[in-house]
């Protein structure tokens, strides 16, 4: 395909080779979703401090454990109210990156290890995409290669066809790529942050640090 640039943008350099696929598909947390309030709640609601509960996330980010395991190291139980994504939680330049993919011509869905009731969330913060798919309603998660290949089959797509956008080395870039699909890694959030110091952040077919800078070098302007 040869998506075409925005109207009235001027170019700034060609498109590159990583962006020249059928669609892009983007994870939720820290991709398009800033989640600092959703874990403020979830501090106030067990009655730890926010900064204990940064800090101890941060450790467990940098060992690479599964955040679920912040509970236990604060001495905690988790809390029980279902998180709920708002519109004030999109990242800034969500809305503007996915609507500039999509009138670029891409196909553009959206793709994460989120409860079933995140994608009706999604759609009523305004995100717009041609698809919205959440582990919990494919009943497999990542970085299970069955999530990837649930990604490519209903899209009706081969791996090679997406490119997927995430925030997370473990969970997004390695996966995507081992099934042969093109890979963005953007620098934000925890994980994004953390994991872009390790050497399989070169693996990535391109890095960048927002949705607006992956947008505007898939389209080749400025």
């Amino acid at each position: 395909m040869t998506p075409t640039t925005t109207p009235g943008t001027t170019s700034a350099a060609p498109r590159p080779v990583w962006a020249d696929v059928t669609a892009v598909v983007l994870d939720v947390g820290e991709t398009l979703v800033d989640e600092s309030r959703l874990w403020l709640r979830a501090a106030q609601e067990v009655g730890v401090t926010p900064l204990t509960l940064m800090a101890v996330l941060g450790a467990l980010t940098e060992r690479g454990e599964p955040h679920h395991h912040v509970w236990e190291a604060v001495g905690v139980e988790p809390p029980t109210t279902p998180s709920e994504i708002l519109p004030e939680d999109l990242y800034p330049d969500a809305l503007p990156a996915l609507g500039a993919l999509r009138a670029a011509g891409y196909v553009v869905a959206v793709a994460g290890n989120q409860p079933a009731r995140a994608e009706q969330q999604l759609r009523e913060a305004g995100v717009e995409v041609d698809m919205i798919a959440t582990s919990a309603r494919w009943g497999v998660a990542k970085p299970s290669p069955a999530f990837f290949a649930r990604v490519v089959t209903d899209l009706g797509l081969t791996p090679a066809d997406v490119l997927y956008v995430g925030d997370r080395l473990d969970n997004d870039v390695l996966p995507a790529r081992a099934l042969g699909m093109r890979t963005a890694f953007v620098r934000r959030g925890p994980w994004g942050h953390v994991q872009a110091r390790r050497p399989d952040a070169a693996l990535a077919d391109v890095r960048v640090g927002s949705l607006r800078e992956l947008a505007a070098r898939m389209l080749g302007v400025g």
